[in-house]
């Protein structure tokens, strides 16, 4: 049959890494201590500590947390240090920042448990659309990680991919 309509990319040996795969599901939070500042910007002590004992905790049970301050106030270490110590019998995982850097966080630790021996010798292209948060950091480890073993490594779609990586 010369017009059979043939789907070489489905013949073809390449493997389609798809960083959503890896997103950590549950719940996320976004905790602000700005309205346990003095007019937003300046921490007193025992305000701030009597803030940090009267707050409920248990409403971040199994959340992951990003501690943040939205005004410009300078936080002092120890008092991400204190609330973290409050949250951590409650969340999965705490960091200082915003939802994004959370996001982050959580793609590091997957992106080091990957077992990238099914990768080792092969061209591998790296999804590049997603309807899940993917932070940039996310591409840049995956790449990394994924061209110590893999043949090639391109980006995008299987139709229209850009490649970054070959093996000489």
């Amino acid at each position: 049959m010369p017009d059979e309509i043939i789907n070489r990319v489905a013949q073809s040996k390449l493997i389609t890494f798809d960083l959503e795969d890896y997103y950590t599901e549950g719940e996320r939070a976004v905790l602000d201590v700005k309205d346990w500042l003095y007019e937003g910007f300046i921490l007193k002590e025992k305000e701030f500590r009597d803030h940090v004992s009267e707050h409920d905790w248990s409403k971040y049970q199994d959340a992951f947390v990003a501690l943040t301050c939205s005004t410009d106030a300078i936080i002092p270490g120890w008092a991400n240090m204190l609330i973290a110590s409050k949250l951590q019998p409650y969340t999965k995982k705490v960091v200082a920042g915003n939802l994004e850097q959370l996001e982050t966080s959580l793609y590091q630790l997957a992106i080091e448990k990957i077992d990238v021996t099914p990768f080792q010798d092969k061209p591998v292209i790296i999804k590049g659309c997603s309807n899940k948060p993917v932070p940039p950091n996310a591409y840049i480890w995956a790449t990394a990680k994924i061209q110590t073993v893999a043949k090639s490594v391109m980006y995008g779609e299987a139709c229209s991919s850009v490649p970054l990586f070959k093996k000489k």
